[in-house]
């Protein structure tokens, strides 16, 4: 597995760019022509677009709310963490990507300053899923960026080899990605042009993890297995943290989460007792 990953990620070009670039200065010159690059016209165009988005999906609060929670980069990467075992250049593209996706979106969120729909709207005018989010930190969405900046590491790391099939995945993860992004407009937590400037930069993140892991090895340590402890460690302090979070709020997907943690860590000590054991024999 980690062999096909390392070749596809070999095959890649930077020409993968232009078009997430490209769409973003269409976005911005959209914005431009509705005389919309200020906070107060940039809500007001998606006011519309906005309740109709949060009308229709929040009608599922339970499932919006679960599914929303694969933009927290813990919840999604405990369900990949298996493949630190079998395929642990994924995981290094993954950090590096998720690293250029907090670039994005701390300083772009201070940039922009835009409030969100629970400091703007009427709050019993839309659904609000969890705790109502007042800040004025919307544009982008982060858990938009860390959802795509994931799902594209994913979409290049098992790229099919026929060109039918590209097109199937490539299109099963593009779904994937917007229904788990929009979720953050049906609990009411963002504008719809949040998510979707939050996931082309995610989308960007991605790529760039993959390209500077396949130039340089930041996190090439990942795949010695003598650093397995400190691993062990963190996917611990991972599942301690899931449990206070599934006594908080008690949501399925934590409990999905913890079992994919609690698999993975079986199988990395294991692993890590087995060399032991033989070290031991050999000497």
């Amino acid at each position: 597995m980690n062999a096909y990953i390392i070749a596809n990620y070999s095959r890649l070009k930077p020409f993968l760019f232009f078009l997430p670039i490209l769409f973003l200065v269409t976005i911005v010159l959209f914005l431009y022509n509705l005389d919309a690059l200020n906070t107060e016209r940039y809500i007001q165009i998606q006011k519309d677009s906005f309740y109709f988005i949060n009308h229709h999906l929040g009608h599922y609060p339970s499932f919006e709310y679960n599914l929303t929670q694969l933009g927290d980069a813990s919840i999604f990467l405990s369900f990949l963490s298996i493949l630190i075992v079998f395929a642990p250049k994924l995981w290094e593209a993954l950090l590096s990507g998720l690293l250029f996706s907090l670039l994005f979106s701390c300083p772009l969120k201070n940039i922009f300053s835009v409030p969100r729909p629970a400091a703007t709207f009427n709050n019993d005018s839309f659904f609000i899923v969890g705790k109502a989010l007042c800040g004025h930190n919307s544009l982008p969405s982060g858990h938009s960026i860390v959802l795509f900046t994931i799902v594209t590491v994913l979409l290049f790391s098992f790229m099919p080899k026929g060109l039918k099939m590209k097109i199937l995945w490539f299109s099963a993860i593009l779904i994937t990605g917007l229904i788990v992004g929009f979720t953050r407009v049906g609990v009411g937590a963002h504008y719809p042009l949040d998510v979707i400037i939050g996931g082309t930069l995610g989308y960007i993140a991605g790529l760039l993890g993959i390209f500077i892991s396949r130039k340089y090895r930041i996190f090439g340590w990942i795949t010695n297995r003598k650093y397995y402890p400190i691993i062990i460690i963190l996917f611990l302090i991972c599942s301690i943290c899931l449990v206070y979070r599934i006594i908080d709020e008690d949501l399925i997907i934590f409990y999905l989460a913890f079992i994919s943690l609690a698999v993975s860590l079986f199988k990395i000590i294991s692993l890590s007792f087995y060399e032991i054991t033989a070290v031991y024999v050999k000497k």
